[in-house]
């Protein structure tokens, strides 16, 4: 997920709270039975453009795959987990989707490769205040330099220095020079900071409007970067991170982010250990760190396939098969989602009379999520700013994390709930289509979900697999959430919402069938002359 200086910044807005409340009068709870949304008279509008014979409704939805079917997928990536870029398990994965692909009728089913980097860690060890302390090495860390492959280690005896504690590292002191430093990581992104986008809310439960879930913050836009680049620069030796906003686990598995080489080694520590570390350093302000990293130049490999329509234009249906860890709500789910919607529309088109989609349908599953985005990257460019292909994408569906919402409980452990993760979609379509998403979410009952205005944000980026969709100028609808565990060993199959998959399934077929019968020039928010001036500002400020 790309970071948002410019959400950062309202994420710290004190009348959050404020803006946030009037933005749900609209779109609120239902009052009595919660579980008809049609008792909400302001709903009738968006609603009408997804009932049974509406433009958008689907044809034979018997044929969209099961509850069963799509959890199936989901437990066969998970199986193949971990699915790490230039991996066997990511290679697995690649080879698991095409295989998907074609038998549900796909044509040209290929890979799109670029150049990455995967990084492993052995030898691990922290000790401070001469106590061993269970941590996990920091993503990442202890490289050469952002674009070169490396083997690099602390040795044998490891590296021994002193410990200096920062705190949340909102400013680095000079004295970091020679030392290991302790900081805590902070999380930036709460709900309550995406008030100032958020178009429609779906929340008849009322869940979101609760004050420790609008400002529990996403694990995804952190304070790691800075830090790290501000401990880089003033030449300290080492960090132990401490996950001072994470429920009790070391297993956090950041991303890597693009141009910072963390040259430096580094450990992540629980909020416990965090605690019991600070308690001696006054008695023992030292540590020793022992680390081993191979950070190899791999092929990535994003799995693409097509169902033909009318025209070469194109609709994107988009997620990404790769993980850290199992993977299961990130991104087995929305991984499992694709699939499923290629056995849709494979299975129409199979049909006997079938007649050709007005546009092309593109379903593709992407790698390189934790390792740089190299083939975002890459495909953006081929695809669409040197239009080196046929197909003309006018529009981008992404899916990903259809999970549980997990909460700290009172001891720190985490707490997985039997209701939705509060999700967003990010969009920059034009009024019907946007009428149409938000009818979907009503008719689907996709509860806790908000539609969210992407288009101030095409310069930035957006928290999801389709930002460089968006910074390229596609008109995009992207699906994301943020669940506490998606970076940890935690995210487990059990954490799937298994209950949402089929009905976000429908509700995004319902929004491609909108999105092939709108003219290509219409779909997005802004027409062409003014979306391609955006896009080269957006381009320019990206490279």
């Amino acid at each position: 997920m790309q970071t948002s200086r410019t959400l950062h910044r309202w994420s710290r807005a004190v009348l959050t709270v404020a803006l946030v409340v009037p933005l749900l009068g609209v779109a609120a709870a239902a009052q009595g039975d919660s579980s008809q949304p049609s008792s909400i008279q302001a709903h009738a509008t968006v609603k009408a453009s997804v009932e049974p014979g509406g433009p958008t409704a689907l044809k034979d939805p018997a044929l969209m795959p099961s509850t069963g079917s799509l959890m199936s997928t989901v437990k066969d990536l998970v199986d193949i987990a971990p699915r790490a870029t230039g991996t066997p398990g990511g290679r697995k994965a690649a080879d698991y989707v095409a295989r998907r692909f074609r038998d549900a009728g796909l044509k040209d089913v290929h890979f799109e490769t670029a150049d990455s980097f995967s990084w492993a860690a052995s030898d691990a060890s922290l000790t401070v205040s001469k106590k061993p302390y269970s941590a996990t090495p920091i993503s990442h860390s202890l490289i050469a330099g952002a674009d070169v492959p490396s083997h690099r280690t602390l040795g044998p005896k490891g590296l021994t220095a002193p410990v200096i504690d920062i705190g949340s590292g909102a400013v680095v002191p000079d004295s970091v020079k020679g030392k290991i430093v302790l900081f805590d990581l902070k999380f930036q992104l709460p709900l309550a900071a995406l008030a100032l986008v958020t178009e429609f809310l779906w929340d008849p439960a009322l869940q979101i409007i609760d004050i420790p879930t609008l400002f529990t913050a996403n694990p995804y836009e952190t304070s790691l970067k800075t830090t790290m680049k501000s401990l880089i620069d003033k030449g300290a030796v080492g960090a132990i991170g401490v996950l001072s906003d994470y429920f009790d686990s070391n297993k956090y598995h950041n991303e890597y982010y693009r141009k910072l080489a963390m040259t430096i080694p580094g450990f992540w520590v629980t909020k416990k250990a965090g605690e019991k570390i600070r308690s001696n350093l006054s008695a023992d302000p030292t540590s020793t760190m022992k680390l081993t990293t191979d950070r190899r130049r791999v092929q990535a490999r994003t799995v693409v396939g097509f169902l033909p329509g009318k025209s070469t234009d194109t609709i994107m249906v988009q997620s990404h098969h790769d993980s850290q860890g199992p993977g299961a709500v990130e991104d087995g789910t929305g991984t499992a989602s694709v699939i499923g919607l290629a056995d849709y529309y494979g299975a129409l088109a199979r049909q006997k009379g079938a007649k050709p989609r007005e546009k092309t349908l593109m379903f593709a599953t992407f790698d390189t999520h934790f390792t740089g985005y190299q083939q975002h990257l890459a495909f953006a460019e081929k695809y669409v700013l040197k239009k080196q292909t046929k197909y003309r994408i006018v529009a981008n569906t992404t899916i990903e994390h259809i999970g549980k919402q997990a909460k700290i409980g009172p001891d720190g452990q985490l707490q997985v709930l039997d209701q939705p993760e509060p999700s967003g979609i990010f969009e920059n379509v034009n009024p019907f289509l946007k009428a149409t998403i938000a009818g979907a979410m009503v008719k689907n009952d996709l509860r806790a979900t908000a539609m969210l205005n992407a288009t101030p944000l095409q310069a930035v980026g957006i928290p999801t697999d389709a930002s460089f969709a968006l910074i390229a100028g596609i008109p995009v609808v992207s699906l994301i959430a943020g669940p506490m565990y998606m970076y940890d060993e935690a995210d487990t199959i059990d954490k799937v919402d298994v209950q949402r998959m089929r009905p976000m399934a429908t509700a995004y077929a319902q929004i491609i069938n909108a999105i092939d019968t709108t003219p290509s020039d219409l779909i997005g928010i802004m027409p062409p002359p003014a979306a391609d001036l955006l896009t080269k500002i957006a381009v320019g400020l990206l490279l």
